[in-house]
């Protein structure tokens, strides 16, 4: 598989864009010619995403776009959304539908990159540029925007060897749990990850969750716990919260008194209750606002101008079949019991009353999360 390799012009830290592109010249957007972008608010834009699994998607993106184009339209943007339900080929016929409702731009977040290739040059054949988003997407692509996903995976393989302590050694055995083959973020998650791990521990099993699905970690992990030994697992590297949440279902079931250090992503509510007792080591926090807002920005600038805002600042990005990309990187926090308050409290994502339940008051308590 030909991974998309990521080259900055700035540092990861960079969240702005600059100009790509050239206005479209004028046509019906059915026809296969090139459409004029429309020049007043009253625009419409497409959005799919990949799953509703993960709860990020319909608690902060969706309703983050649909607010963010709303604004920079003047309440005059509309917002075609759909959900593929982590299925590639009705997400394909979703980009079908998006062109055959002549939506102005279309936002994509791929759940198989390489799928969607055909699709994206329908789009634009039909005069629709797509940005990917969160998740590279082959074809013809206008822009993308994301987080530095190598830096999710070294960030959370640094977490891990630091939860390890004196444990992280040549001789020591993790489990790498990483994302489904056909997200590519899942392959830099990996690359990033071991780029960190491969010379400090043993990886004695490594697997590729199909779908991201917990119960498909729980099956592999109950496999790696057979396999190796339930009390010579010194780690599990695991590529997202949902399915931390399974691996760790796996191992209280093996009976283990205290289980090895766990990583997770995406900070769901679940996943910061697990660090809040323990049972999970780390999370990585992402801005989902701040992404789905430049996303959003992205859109509307290209839906009425034919380009990107000349104000805004670009990194680039090479996807599997277009090269230098316009994108915008989004920097990640390794979230741990020491910083609850001040990443996913302070920017709104949860309450304290929605972390610290009654179950979970008195590990609130004992960590000083009140």
């Amino acid at each position: 598989m030909r991974r998309a390799a990521v080259a900055f012009c700035a540092t990861g830290m960079a969240v702005s864009l600059a100009a790509c592109g050239s206005a479209k010249e004028s046509g019906d957007k059915g026809s296969g010619d090139k459409a004029s972008p429309k020049k007043g608010d009253a625009i419409t834009v497409g959005l799919l995403l990949p799953e509703n699994q993960t709860a990020r998607y319909e608690k902060f993106d969706k309703p983050i776009i649909e607010k963010q184009i709303s604004t920079l339209t003047n309440g005059k943007g509309k917002v075609e959304y759909l959900n593929a339900k982590q299925d590639a080929t009705v997400q394909s016929q979703q980009i079908d539908t998006m062109i055959t409702k002549k939506v102005d731009v279309l936002i994509l977040d791929a759940v198989d990159y390489k799928a969607v290739a055909g699709g994206v040059k329908k789009a634009k054949d039909a005069g629709i540029p797509v940005v990917a988003y969160d998740r590279l997407a082959e074809g013809p692509i206008a822009a993308y925007t994301s987080f530095d996903n190598e830096e999710v995976g070294k960030t959370q393989g640094e977490a891990l060897l630091k939860a390890m302590g004196s444990k992280a050694t040549k001789s020591s055995k993790i489990v790498m749990m990483n994302g489904a083959i056909t997200d590519p973020n899942a392959a830099f998650f990996k690359k990033g990850a071991l780029s960190v791990l491969k010379d400090k521990v043993t990886v004695a099993k490594s697997y590729d969750t199909k779908e991201w699905k917990p119960e498909n970690a729980n099956s592999n992990m109950e496999a790696a716990i057979s396999a190796i030994g339930k009390d010579k697992i010194a780690g599990v590297y695991s590529a997202n919260d949902g399915m931390a949440g399974g691996i760790i279902t796996a191992l209280k079931a093996a009976g283990l008194s205290k289980l090895p250090p766990v990583t997770g992503q995406d900070a769901e509510l679940a996943g910061v209750q697990r660090i809040v007792t323990g049972d999970q080591n780390m999370s990585v926090f992402k801005s989902y606002p701040q992404e789905a807002e430049t996303v959003a920005k992205m859109a509307v600038s290209i839906a009425k101008t034919g380009k990107l805002d000349s104000s805004l600042e670009t990194s680039k990005v090479d996807s599997g079949t277009e090269q230098g990309v316009p994108s915008v990187i989004v920097p990640v926090v390794s979230l741990t019991q020491d910083n609850i308050q001040d990443t996913v409290v302070k920017q709104g994502y949860y309450t304290l009353g929605e972390i610290c339940t009654a179950k979970y008051k008195a590990a609130c308590d004992k960590i000083g999360l009140k």
